[in-house]
Order: C-alpha cells, then structure tokens, then sequence
C-alpha cells in the first residue's frame, strides 16, 4: 500500500532500505538536529528492520520515496513515522527527516509531512500530531510551520550540539489546521 502525496508516495519500511538508512545515520550533515543514538552496523540496522513489528496504531514507520528521474521509477530518500498513538487522546507524534541531501529544499520534506499528517487524520482518525524540533533548525520550522503546526511550548536546554545546549520547541497540529 502507498499513501500518495503531491510529489513523494509514503511506504512501509523494508529490510532492503537498510543500506540507506544506515548511511543516513552515519552522515554527520543528515544527522545535524537529531539525537543520533549510538553506531550501529548495517548487518544491525538491516536486523532492525527485518524484526521490526509490522505498522501498528502506535507506531507507523514510512519511507518517503521520490521519483528517482530514470528507469527505476521511484528512489528512498528519507522517512516519516507517527508513534505514541493513542486511541483515547487521539494524539501521535510525528519524527521525520530526508537522508537524501539532493532532494532537501525543494519540497519533498513539507509533501512528506503534509502527506503523513493527512494519513494520520484521514486514516488513524487522529485530532492532533505533536513535535519537538530543535529551536535553530530553521529549515525544519519553515517546513512545518508551512504545513500548520504552532508553536506550543519550548524545552530549555535539552539538546546538545558543537559543545552547546540547544532548547527545542514543541509544536502541535490539530487536524483542522492542516494546509
């Protein structure tokens, strides 16, 4: 099953798409404003995938794929993942990032987001999609403010950088806001 955007289609995760990944988490560039964990080897990243539960409620795992602009049709370029789910508050929190650096600025992250966040209140019923987001990651904010998310609240030095302490904002989405 794919969940089409305007210009990326949405996808379960396979264990095929491990070598990119791995690649991605050990980019210092990609990984910039995430919490990167500790290495792993792509025998490891590859067993991750491979035992992962299926797509749940709780916790769905996309990969973006974009058209790939030859023969092959469409290329992995990032993922997108709403978790924490819950029925009863009819929240979930959305993580997300492009590990193809070709394809940032252009567009594909603010359609992979748009595209995750409609899925959430279309098909999971959602009311609301949270985030946090470091403060300094301004092309981050540009994507999601653009699609609608508000700034709710700021966590003070809870994330660290270049030897720094970096607040992160929260931002919700409620589904009536989606743009």
């Amino acid at each position: 099953m794919f969940v089409h955007g305007e210009r990326v289609r949405l996808r379960a995760m396979e264990p095929a798409d491990a070598e990119a990944l791995w690649r991605w988490n050990h980019d210092p560039e990609v990984m910039r404003w995430m919490d990167a964990g500790y290495p792993q080897t792509l025998a490891r990243v590859g067993a991750w995938l491979a035992e992962r539960p299926r797509n749940t409620y709780d916790d769905v795992l996309f990969g973006v794929d974009a058209p790939a602009g030859d023969e092959t049709g469409w290329q992995l370029i990032g993922l997108v993942r709403l978790h924490g789910a819950e029925p009863e508050t009819g929240c979930a929190d959305l993580d997300i990032y492009l590990g193809e650096k070709e394809y940032w600025g252009k567009g594909f992250a603010t359609d992979a987001v748009r595209t995750a966040c409609r899925y959430g209140f279309e098909s999971m019923r959602l009311h609301k999609v949270t985030l946090t987001v470091v403060t300094e990651n301004a092309a981050a904010l540009a994507v999601y403010r653009r699609v609608g998310f508000t700034e709710e609240g700021r966590l003070r030095e809870v994330f660290r950088r270049g030897g720094r302490w970096l607040d992160k904002y929260t931002m919700g989405l409620l589904e009536g806001e989606l743009r």
